[in-house]
């Protein structure tokens, strides 16, 4: 019976043995990174540091100019607001109706929603509002009421309210937290973002940093800070006279873009309608978000004539006094082409051609030169390409209608139908007219300027020569003739020599075929002509109660260009 108990009790204490080792086997190794990292969340220190996102500047020439130092203003900044949020659990169930009431007075939310959010049972935390504003905070924090709390945020903010807004894009929120969206912000996330640092280190038994042993500290670095190539005053003038426009002749859209044409840089890009990027959560419609300057396309009409007697000057098939004989109309096999009116026109030289913007004229050249040599110099100008300007989203215009081989096709593209452009193409071929043949990349960023002050600038790029210098000179004279004695006499400025080009383009039905009764009125032209400064291009989306360009948007060129003479210093000539 003693041998029985003994061996009884040595196969327990041998069970309980085994059951404790594989109990250590298990904690000790199989679950080692489990408990030691437990242990080490009780001991460390581990903070993510945030950086600051980079700052968006724009210029003031004038301001510049006056101290003789570069002055800049910002266009996008990070302003601390305060954030309210709730404690439900916290909020007395008598106080509630009347809190929601005093909430919904403050805050501008419905009543509902806020009952509804207090209302929710053992809830420890319920974001109320954020981007609130100090004023406000401070009244809220008055009432004193438990459980409802402020805390301070850092949001992007937009000074200028809706200056730029197409350019600058927005900073939104997706499932990984803030990002840029759209034009600037954007296109420049990476840049602007920073890059996130942290801390590591001992903590004591309250949780505090434990300053004398080892820690590992890689600091934020705050995000790149961005100056442009835009003049705030430029800006404004051209947003105001769009707006003007828009009002006037009741257009449902319209953009302006001021370029240098010597480097591409961007003096200003305006587009309607526009959003005021601190609100953007209130837009309705997101279209409105896209930048129409690169993101929207249309048929350029007769200021594409402008490309298409350069193709004609550079191949040397003709000269600007090159004899047309108009009979008012073409034939192409079973098509007919008119010009506006159909109008007859006779004998007419090449600078006539421009002047009174004859379509048949602009056949007359197409045909001159041949299929494949227009199909060069139209891709040369980069239409139907990107221009690769340094904003999001950028589209091309579509010119698949010169390579059908259908005759009536490349007739009608000659003077702006059947081919589709942006406002950043047409700007920026023009402006290679006016810098000597030379086709420059368009950009805003003018210098980046780094967390540690490294800067870096941005180069002018020659993406090709498009015509000789000397062509282009020629065309020059004759588009300065267009202004002088031909549609474009609206924008003359005595004084001045004025390069530039009319159009009133029909705008496609893409329902039923063929073109509507709208129209699309456009104006594109640089001064001073042989030695520019500025080019400017304008359009109004479908005008009404007014016909034709020249008497809509060849007066808005004028008003822009004097304004430009007198900011940018530009004497007589």
């Amino acid at each position: 019976m003693s041998k029985w108990r003994i061996s009884f009790l040595i196969i327990i204490i041998f069970f309980l043995g085994s059951g404790v080792l594989a109990r250590l086997f298990s904690l000790q190794i199989l679950q080692h990174d489990v408990y030691s990292q437990l242990a080490q969340d009780q001991h460390q220190l581990y903070q993510t540091l945030f950086p600051e996102r980079g700052e968006i500047f724009l210029q003031d020439l004038s301001v510049s100019r006056r101290v003789n130092t570069d002055q800049y203003y910002p266009l996008a900044i990070n302003k601390e607001f305060r954030q309210v949020y709730l404690v439900p659990k916290n909020i007395p169930i008598e106080g509630r109706q009347e809190l929601a009431e005093k909430l919904s007075s403050l805050l501008d939310l419905d009543e509902s929603l806020i009952l509804e959010r207090i209302n929710k049972p053992d809830d420890p935390y319920e974001p109320l509002k954020h981007k609130v504003s100090r004023e406000i905070a401070d009244q809220i924090e008055e009432l004193g009421i438990n459980g409802l709390g402020i805390a301070p945020e850092t949001w992007r903010y937009y000074p200028s309210d809706s200056l730029a807004s197409h350019l600058l894009g927005f900073v939104g929120v997706n499932q990984d937290g803030r990002i840029g969206q759209y034009g600037l912000e954007g296109y420049y996330e990476d840049e602007l973002k920073g890059t996130i640092g942290f801390l590591q280190g001992e903590k004591d038994t309250a949780g505090y940093w434990i300053p004398s042993l080892d820690r590992k500290l890689e600091l934020a670095q705050d995000g790149t800070q961005l100056v442009l190539t835009l003049d705030q005053n430029i800006q404004f003038k051209v947003e105001k006279e769009l707006s003007q426009a828009i009002t006037a002749w009741q257009a449902i859209g319209g953009t302006i873009i001021v370029m240098e044409p010597k480097t591409g840089a961007i003096l200003a890009m305006a587009s309607w309608p526009s959003f005021d990027p601190n609100q953007y959560g209130r837009v309705e419609d997101i279209d409105v978000f896209l930048n129409p300057s690169i993101q929207k396309v249309y048929e350029p009409g007769s200021v594409f004539k402008a490309f298409t007697m350069a193709a004609g000057l550079d191949s040397g098939r003709l000269t600007p006094d090159t004899v047309y004989h108009d009979k008012g109309k073409i034939q192409i096999k079973g098509s007919y082409i008119n010009n506006v009116d159909e109008k007859v026109y006779g004998d007419q030289t090449m600078v006539q051609v421009l002047e009174k913007s004859i379509n048949t004229g602009a056949v007359f050249v197409q045909q001159k030169i041949g299929e494949d040599i227009f199909q060069d110099y139209v891709q040369r100008f980069s239409f139907g390409q990107k221009t690769g300007i340094d904003l999001v989203g950028e589209v091309s215009g579509d010119i698949s209608n010169l390579f059908t081989g259908r005759e009536i096709n490349l007739a009608t593209i000659s003077f702006g139908q059947g081919i589709t452009v942006t406002p950043i193409e047409l700007i920026t071929a023009i402006s290679a007219i006016a810098n000597d043949g030379k086709l420059m990349r368009p950009y805003l960023v003018e210098k980046m300027v780094y967390h540690d002050g490294e800067e870096k600038k941005t180069e002018p790029e020659v993406i090709r020569e498009v015509i000789s210098s000397e062509v282009a000179k020629r065309l020059t004279k004759m588009l300065v003739s267009v202004v002088d004695n031909g549609f474009g006499r609206p924008a003359r400025i005595s004084g001045y020599s004025i390069a530039g080009k009319t159009g009133t383009a029909q705008v496609a039905d893409l329902e039923k075929g063929g073109y509507s009764e709208e129209t699309i009125h456009s104006f594109i032209g640089y001064a001073p002509a042989f030695d520019p400064r500025f080019a400017i291009l304008i359009k109004l989306d479908e005008p009404q109660g007014i016909r034709f360009a020249a008497d809509s948007v060849s007066p808005m060129f004028k008003r822009l260009a004097e304004y430009l003479f007198n900011y940018l210093e530009i004497p007589p000539q």
